[in-house]
């Protein structure tokens, strides 16, 4: 695609990846992840799960090129809701770029800790230890279950037809509690 259809082109990338980003925080909201895997229901840790899943996504889509424009366009999705999120909580304008940065490192960090865990180079669980738990202790059950449930989500993302993640196809679950 030419850099002039780019730019005259009527695809809104943000009605396009819409779907996929709201599946992505649905699952990364699913109650089970905070109940069974003990990620603290903070911020923080949403945070952190969001990132997980949209890491797992990003590493999936990786793997077909002619997705590379979707995956970047998800990617401004997850800064454009991180942004809103913190004028939410109450963090001022002179602040909050400060913020993305900060998220953007974090996403990226985690992007590069999760592709060797998933990839079967890395352990999973000390890259959850790292990222999810951010160091804290976590009991070595709620460990296993977010371990265990990561590398199946991945496992079925790796099922998936690239135009069925890209449309938001990504749970086998759609109606399973959430926060």
């Amino acid at each position: 695609m030419s850099i002039l259809s780019q730019l005259f082109s009527r695809t809104n990338p943000n009605e396009e990846m819409q779907p996929l980003y709201k599946a992505i925080v649905a699952e990364g909201r699913q109650l089970a992840w905070y109940e069974k895997g003990d990620v603290p229901d903070t911020l923080d840790g949403r945070f952190d799960m969001i990132a997980a899943i949209l890491s797992a996504v990003l590493i999936r889509l990786e793997e077909d090129k002619t997705v590379a424009q979707q995956s970047a366009w998800l990617t401004e999705i997850f800064v454009t809701d991180m942004d809103g999120q913190l004028r939410q909580i109450g963090i001022g304008d002179m602040i909050v770029g400060k913020h993305i940065g900060r998220m953007m490192s974090a996403l990226g960090g985690r992007i590069g800790a999760y592709r060797g865990a998933l990839k079967g180079d890395d352990d999973l669980k000390e890259a959850l230890r790292r990222n999810l738990y951010r160091g804290e202790e976590v009991d070595a059950a709620a460990l296993g279950y977010s371990s265990n449930r990561i590398l199946a989500f991945f496992s079925r993302l790796q099922t998936l037809d690239t135009a069925a993640i890209v449309a938001g196809d990504i749970s086998e679950s759609r109606n399973g509690n959430q926060l």
